[in-house]
């Protein structure tokens, strides 16, 4: 009974039209003196045709409501079994459904990718920071006690988690990005200042020049990205010098170039793509191919640029293009 009524809720327009018809067909027969019988016997005959119209558009009604019931739970699935459309209205509600279940199948082809990617990711971060730990544990069992060794290990265990950390604020889309004015080179002495030991202990000369610039950028993340790329300029550096200085003829871009192995031609359009670890990714066992990748994302984000140039055995340049939409300040 719920259901005819809604039906009849759903055509009331039909049925008022239909109401208002039947009384100027009664008032004109009336006017026009026309005996009681043969109106009674057209009146009749429109209700019986009326109800049985009705009863056949009732039941079919009934049925895409069972129907469209039916795919409540489905349509996640599929929306094959959709009824089909009896009209151009409803065509046009069936093209907005496939329009929006296209969108749902992206979105969540998209979450799944995302999901599929942090499992690998912290799957490789696992075993990543299990390597220093296991070495701690080492030392302390053979008795072989070295601060300095500890103090690796314990270094990179730091560099894991900051990296998991930021994995996580990169991907988010509620990032907390503050620009201001920052003077560069006090960003760059933070990046030195972290790296130090690690400098002394490869036995590594740094070859500094002060840019004596400010920039408009987020401190934070920017140093970030520069303690990215010395980490990749150490781990791949065996011996020689890593240099910090301003780009000639371009006094607001950043270089940091090295001495190191350098890149393979086939691996440097790639290296900033999620997980890419290349060839020497691949003799390194413990790289994760997300140092680079957030890094660019982040400059992105604050309207950076970086670009690297390489060659196998000649080392590494880094460029980090530090303007913000041209508004820079001295």
């Amino acid at each position: 009974m719920k259901l005819f009524c809604e039906y009849l809720k759903y055509h009331i327009k039909s049925i008022i039209l239909f109401i208002i018809f039947t009384v100027i067909f009664i008032l004109v027969l009336y006017l026009y003196s026309v005996s009681v019988e043969p109106v009674l016997y057209a009146a009749s005959l429109c209700i019986v045709l009326a109800s049985i119209l009705t009863l056949i558009s009732f039941f079919r009604f009934r049925e895409k409501h069972r129907a469209l019931l039916a795919m409540i739970n489905k349509i996640t699935i599929s929306k094959d079994n959709l009824p089909k459309p009896k009209n151009i209205i409803e065509d046009d509600y069936l093209k907005l459904i496939d329009v929006l279940y296209q969108e749902k199948c992206s979105i969540d082809s998209q979450k799944s990718l995302t999901i599929s990617q942090l499992n690998d990711y912290y799957t490789l971060w696992v075993h990543q920071i299990k390597t220093p730990i296991s070495a701690i544990k080492l030392l302390f069992q053979s008795k072989k006690i070295h601060d300095i060794e500890i103090e690796q290990q314990l270094f990179k265990i730091e560099q894991y988690a900051e990296m998991a950390l930021q994995y996580i604020r990169t991907e988010s889309d509620a990032a907390d990005f503050i620009i201001h004015k920052y003077p560069l080179d006090s960003i760059i002495r933070q990046a030195i200042r972290k790296y130090s030991k690690l400098f002394i202990l490869k036995k590594i000369t740094l070859d500094y020049i002060p840019t004596d610039i400010s920039v408009l950028t987020d401190e934070k993340w920017l140093l970030f990205v520069i303690e990215q790329i010395l980490s990749n300029s150490l781990k791949y550096t065996q011996q020689g010098k890593i240099s910090i200085y301003m780009k000639e003829q371009s006094k607001f871009t950043l270089v940091i170039e090295d001495t190191g192995i350098g890149i393979e031609p086939d691996d440097l359009p790639r290296i900033c793509e999620k997980g890419y670890t290349g060839y020497n990714g691949r003799i390194d066992k413990k790289s994760t191919g997300i140092g680079l990748y957030l890094s660019r994302k982040i400059l992105t984000r604050l309207s950076h640029k970086i670009d690297i140039y390489s060659l196998p055995g000649k080392g590494t340049k880094v460029f980090i293009d530090l303007s913000l939409n041209d508004q820079v300040f001295e």
